[in-house]
C-alpha cells in the first residue's frame, strides 16, 4: 500500500525535510493496514487495536536527526501491542523516548504501568513486549528513537530505566522536555547543520533525565560504572588508531582483559565487538553525510581504524544489512 505524504506546509531549510504522513487521504477501511505498515517500518513491530467507535486517524512528521529519529504524532484513540513472538529487526534495535504534549497516554512494559501527564516523558525498549494506549479523542506526542548502543553508552543500567515516569514540570525533566519540544517546533526554521548539532545536546539532556529516575539499587556498582565510562572514553578518542586492540586498552585502563569484558557483558557485548560497532557507526554517519559524498569508501573505512576494505565491507553488511556502497545509494527522506 502506498504511503501518502502531506504537502509541505512551510518553507523547509533542511537538507532532509521531515517526512509528513497522514491517514487523511486514506480510505477509512484501509487505514488500519496503512498505519500498521508505517509504525512497523518506522518504530516497532506491533499490532494495532483500533477504537470500537470513531474513525482511526493519525498524522506523523518524522525527522532524521543524526543517528536519532525525531517525530511528532497526532492520533485518535488507539492501542499498540508488541508480543514476545514479534521478530526483532535491526533498524528497530532502539529505545523510544516519549513526551506527551496533550491527551492521555499509558505505556506498559516490564510489569510496570506508567501514566503520563502533558510534559511528562518515559522510555521503553522497542524490541521487548510492550503496550501503548492513547486514550481520548486526540493525543499528541513527541517520539525520539535512540539506537540501543548510543543510549547504553550514555546511561549505565539503562534497562532498569524503562517504563518510569520522568516528571516534566520541574528539574531536569522540565529542561530536557522543553529542549525536545523546541527542537520539534523550530525544526523547519533551522539550517541542516544547526538542526544536526542539536541532536547531541538532546541526547545529553535526556540521558540526565533518565538517570534522575534510575532506581538506586540497580546492579552496576559505581566503581564498575566509572571504569566502564573511562574505557569507553579512551575508545572514542582512539577509534581511528588501527592499533587499538585489547592489549592497548588493557594497558591504558590498568585492568585485566577478563575484567573489562565482564564490564561489557552487562551491556550484552564484548570489548572488541563494542570497538567494531563504534567504528562502523561512525562510518555509517559519514556515508549519510553529503560532506563526504566524494570520499572513497576505503578512505572512510581507514579513517575510522579499519585496515582492510574487504573486511570493512563484510562487517558493515553484517551490522546494517547491506554493503557500504548499497547503503550510500539508499534514498533518504
Amino acid at each position: 500500500m502506498k504511503l501518502t505524504a502531506l504537502p509541505d506546509q512551510a518553507p523547509n531549510n533542511l537538507d532532509k525535510a521531515g517526512l509528513k504522513l497522514s491517514t487523511s487521504a486514506i480510505a477509512p477501511r484501509e487505514r488500519h493496514d496503512w498505519l500498521r505498515e508505517v509504525i512497523c517500518r518506522e518504530y516497532a513491530q506491533v499490532d494495532i487495536i483500533s477504537p470500537v467507535h470513531g474513525d482511526l486517524s493519525q498524522e506523523l512528521i518524522i525527522y532524521p536527526w543524526e543517528n536519532l529519529q525525531l517525530s511528532t504524532v497526532k492520533s485518535s484513540a488507539i492501542s499498540l501491542q508488541r508480543s514476545p513472538k514479534e521478530p526483532c529487526l535491526n533498524r528497530h534495535d532502539a529505545y523510544l523516548m516519549v513526551m506527551l504534549l496533550s491527551g492521555d497516554y499509558l505505556m506498559q512494559q516490564n510489569g510496570r504501568d506508567v501514566v503520563l501527564q502533558p510534559g511528562d516523558m518515559t522510555l521503553y525498549d522497542a524490541t521487548r513486549p510492550h503496550r501503548v494506549h492513547c486514550q481520548g479523542e486526540s493525543t499528541e506526542v513527541i517520539y525520539l528513537s535512540i539506537p540501543r548502543t548510543v543510549l547504553r553508552n550514555s546511561v549505565s543500567g539503562i534497562d532498569n530505566c524503562t517504563a518510569l515516569r520522568i516528571p516534566g514540570r520541574q528539574g531536569i525533566g522540565s529542561i530536557a522536555g522543553n529542549f525536545l519540544r523546541s527542537s520539534v517546533t523550530q525544526a523547519d526554521q533551522l539550517q541542516s547543520y544547526e538542526f544536526s548539532r542539536l541532536a547531541e545536546h538532546a541526547l545529553d539532556l535526556l540521558s540526565l533525565a533518565v538517570t534522575s529516575v534510575r532506581p538506586g539499587d540497580f546492579s552496576l556498582s559505581r566503581s564498575r560504572s566509572v571504569s566502564l565510562n573511562m574505557i569507553k572514553t579512551f575508545i572514542e578518542q582512539n577509534l581511528s588508531n588501527t592499533e587499538l586492540d585489547t592489549a592497548l586498552i588493557v594497558r591504558h585502563a590498568g585492568l585485566s582483559a577478563r575484567y573489562i569484558n565482564t564490564l561489557f557483558e552487562d551491556e550484552q557485548t564484548s570489548l572488541m565487538r563494542y570497538v567494531w560497532k563504534r567504528r562502523l557507526e561512525n562510518c555509517r554517519k559519514e556515508l549519510q553525510n553529503p560532506r563526504y559524498a566524494g570520499h572513497r569508501l576505503s578512505d572512510i573505512a581507514f579513517r575510522w581504524g579499519f585496515n582492510d576494505a574487504a573486511h570493512f565491507s563484510r562487517a558493515f553488511k553484517q551490522q546494517f544489512g547491506c554493503s557500504p556502497r548499497e547503503f550510500r545509494q539508499l534514498p533518504s527522506f
